[in-house]
């Protein structure tokens, strides 16, 4: 798609159009997470994960988790209404069934914005003085 294209399609559509390509859980490109792009080939079986492992994921996902609550806590409100959007994309769709794993993620996600409420500024940087 050519730049002029882009330019053309409203920010709410192109967020829209690259949101619809996760819909499912996965998969960055146009064939989703069910096959390899470089090969066209099925992706190969995820390996195990040891304890040690398993540990260093949950202190980076804490890290993560934290970084955003810092983002967020200085959002402006179009930015926090538009995560509250994100959440409401993960949630399940008319029709379908609820998986309590999207349940929890979209709850999670407006967790995150409650959590930065506590660290938003009253008044603005440097205005102390």
């Amino acid at each position: 798609m050519s730049d002029q294209d882009f330019q053309a399609i409203g920010a709410a559509q192109q967020r829209d159009r690259a949101l619809s390509r996760w819909a499912n859980e996965g998969g960055s490109g146009q064939c989703g997470r069910e096959t390899d792009l470089a090969s066209g080939r099925v992706q190969a079986e995820m390996p195990s994960v040891d304890n040690a492992q398993m540990g260093l994921l949950h202190i980076r996902v804490i890290a993560l988790e934290n970084l955003v609550i810092a983002l967020l806590a200085t959002a402006s409100g179009p930015q926090l209404e538009l995560a509250r959007d994100m959440a409401r994309t993960i949630e399940p769709r008319i029709g379908a069934s609820p998986h309590p794993l999207t349940i929890r993620a979209a709850s999670h996600v407006n967790d995150l914005i409650e959590r930065s409420a506590r660290f938003r500024a009253t008044t603005p940087i440097g205005a102390e003085n």
